[in-house]
């Protein structure tokens, strides 16, 4: 199994930009497909960004695509999500979360899952 920890969340003015870490340990992030999800106060978790285990090909939800780029730096063991021009709506807890098959956009089709880290966009 790998553990997930997120860093780097906080609090940012709209426009501005947060770059999210997750460091893995236990197992090399090169074993599994990994992807970014966030939570509003009030709504189910949803799907943001992944990017797959072999191919290293990416894939983002319409909410954040042009805006927001997910990258793994596998000598580091760290999966990264670079966010630009944020805005107030992007206000979530964001997780990281690692697995070994499935829909890349499916919360189920995920094995394992950081604590998440706040995310506070101001206007």
């Amino acid at each position: 199994q790998v553990q997930l920890v997120e860093s780097g969340g906080g609090l940012v003015q709209a426009g501005g930009s947060l770059r999210l870490s997750c460091a893995a340990s236990g197992r090399t992030i090169s074993s599994y497909g990994m992807g970014w999800f966030r939570q509003a106060p009030g709504k189910e978790r949803e799907f943001l960004a992944a990017i797959t285990r072999i191919a290293g090909s990416t894939s983002y939800a319409d909410s954040v695509k042009g805006r927001f780029t997910i990258s793994r730096d596998n000598a580091k063991n760290t999966v990264y999500l670079q966010m630009n021009s944020l805005k107030p709506e992007d206000t979530a807890v964001y997780y990281c979360a690692a697995r070994y098959s499935g829909s890349i956009y499916a919360r189920g089709s995920y094995d394992y899952w950081g604590q998440g880290t706040q995310v506070t966009v101001s206007s």
